[in-house]
């Protein structure tokens, strides 16, 4: 697990869905996100695919540039429900200094408002991981500042994002349920 004082961000923002709640499945759209739709959802979006971890597992593969730096995300799927996902991963953050390890908790989810409508969720943590304690020791750079200078761009990129994969979720789930009538 990890620790709570070295957390850099929690940031969740919310968007509507108009799409009926039974629609929606976020793990299904999350492992079959097209990469130029992902590209669509942020201007920091560089690339994405999904494969499965050794054991099985799915996970997703995220591309991205926040706050300059370049970072590769390996979401492992730790909760998969169609209405609630949560993504850990050891993201590999390459900066001037040198390539260095994050931890990311992506945590999506839906609630239902009403028969057409539901409330997408996207949480975004982040949490210093010992790699990278150690590379900003090693450059004299005080977590505390690191935080504070991380936080304002982590938050901006989840703000921006969270309006557009909603809107992306809505025309999956809307696609589910003209194939389902089709059916």
């Amino acid at each position: 697990m990890h620790k709570i004082e070295n957390q850099i961000v929690d940031s969740s923002f919310s968007a509507i869905i108009n799409a009926p709640i039974e629609q929606v499945d976020i793990p299904k759209w999350c492992f079959t996100l097209p990469e130029k739709e992902y590209q669509d959802c942020s201007p920091a979006h560089i690339a994405a695919g999904f494969t499965t971890a050794p054991d099985g597992t799915r996970m997703s593969i995220n591309v991205e540039t926040i706050g300059g730096s370049l970072m590769v995300q390996h979401y492992l799927e730790t909760l998969g429900e169609k209405d609630h996902l949560i993504l850990d991963s050891d993201s590999d953050v390459f900066t001037p200094n040198g390539r260095v390890t994050i931890h990311v908790t992506w945590e999506l989810s839906v609630k239902k408002l009403d028969a057409g409508r539901c409330e997408f969720s996207n949480r975004v943590r982040s949490y210093a991981t010992d790699d990278m304690m150690a590379f900003l020791d090693r450059q004299g750079i005080p977590f505390e500042i690191f935080r504070t200078q991380r936080q304002p761009m982590s938050i901006a990129h989840n703000k921006g994002e969270t309006p557009l994969f909603a809107a992306s979720i809505e025309r999956a789930a809307l696609k589910n349920a003209s194939s389902t009538k089709a059916a």
